[in-house]
């Protein structure tokens, strides 16, 4: 292996991303030197928050820079080492996607292990960024309790779904919306007491206020908007919100109005906390062993929407975009 293929930011999109912001690039590799190794990528993760990485501005992140190749969660497999730590054939999670191969410190990779009926992409998912996310927004801020009632937002997407599952499991009643009859017959499936088609329900605060007559006690917030409205609406006093992302403003070339109706987190006493994944990092093993226990229980289901080759990673990106994913966004390479 000694060239790879690898995806550019062409220029930084206004709006709604599209394939003229992207370039494919075929590059040479160089032999791993001492401590690095070479990486063949198997699969790689698209997420929303790299859209904020396409603005030029300071974030928690640093930007994508326009020319050079982007960067992501990825699943590969060492071809060569010049570690010990690693050998040919070790699986590693990285943040070298949009690229087919690459030569990076070993030290710069985590080592996976490979649990018997769970697929490696899953460390993109499931037991990846999306399930930590998930895992710690809802349980460290969103603090349900059993009996109580918990409202997601893209609760079809790869964090809303996992949000909703354990929700379940904490004993929760659960109301959860997505952009289609297929996405809320999936949740359906996966236990879930109440999915909304938000897109053909009507009148979004009355469906969730037939599915939640005495109120939402937590909110998981991945959507924003007039979802975030209902949620102030229909919050109980003491309700928590978890702001975990607001994907109906990403792409807003003009900045939107705040929820109207924000005057009643006074009264109503609401806690509203928004954050960063990589803030519960040291949570990790706790996640690994829980997800992993509910994942051999049967009690966690989830999906993939998959698209094939590396020149389709613009693709699947504007799908996050568009509703065309049901639970994690990949790309096999």
């Amino acid at each position: 292996m000694t060239t790879t293929r690898e995806i550019r930011l062409k220029s930084r999109p206004v709006g709604m991303p599209a394939h003229e912001h992207f370039e494919l690039a075929t590059v040479e590799l160089p032999k791993p030197d001492a401590g690095e190794v070479l990486v063949k990528n198997h699969y790689m993760s698209v997420d929303p928050y790299m859209r904020g990485r396409m603005y030029d501005r300071p974030s928690y992140v640093p930007p994508f820079q326009v020319g050079e190749v982007l960067q992501g969660g990825a699943v590969g497999e060492v071809v060569e080492s010049n570690d010990p730590s690693l050998t040919p054939g070790d699986l590693v999670n990285s943040m070298f996607g949009w690229r087919e191969a690459f030569v990076a410190p070993a030290a710069a990779l985590q080592k996976l292990p490979a649990i018997p009926g769970v697929p490696v992409q899953a460390y993109l998912g499931v037991l990846g960024m999306p399930g930590l996310t998930a895992y710690s927004g809802l349980l460290e801020i969103g603090q349900p309790k059993e009996g109580e009632t918990v409202f997601v937002s893209g609760g079809a997407g790869a964090v809303g779904s996992v949000v909703a599952q354990i929700a379940k499991i904490k004993g929760c009643t659960v109301v959860a919306t997505a952009g289609s009859d297929a996405k809320c017959a999936w949740l359906t499936a996966a236990g879930i007491d109440h999915a909304i088609n938000y897109k053909s329900c009507g009148n979004l605060l009355a469906a969730v206020k037939a599915a939640a007559p005495k109120g939402i006690d937590v909110y998981f917030d991945n959507v924003g908007g007039e979802h975030l409205e209902v949620a102030i609406e229909l919050a109980r006093p003491f309700a928590r919100l978890v702001e975990c992302g607001m994907i109906a403003n990403y792409n807003a070339t003009e900045p939107t109005p705040g929820p109207r109706n924000i005057i009643m987190v006074v009264g109503k006493s609401i806690r509203m906390q928004g954050f960063i994944v990589t803030q519960f990092a040291h949570l990790q093993p706790q996640f690994l062993k829980d997800m992993g226990g509910w994942i051999a229980e049967g009690r966690i289901k989830w999906e993939e929407t998959v698209f094939d080759g590396v020149e389709k990673a613009p693709d699947a990106f504007v799908g996050l975009f568009t509703g065309s994913n049901t639970g994690k966004m990949l790309v096999k390479l």
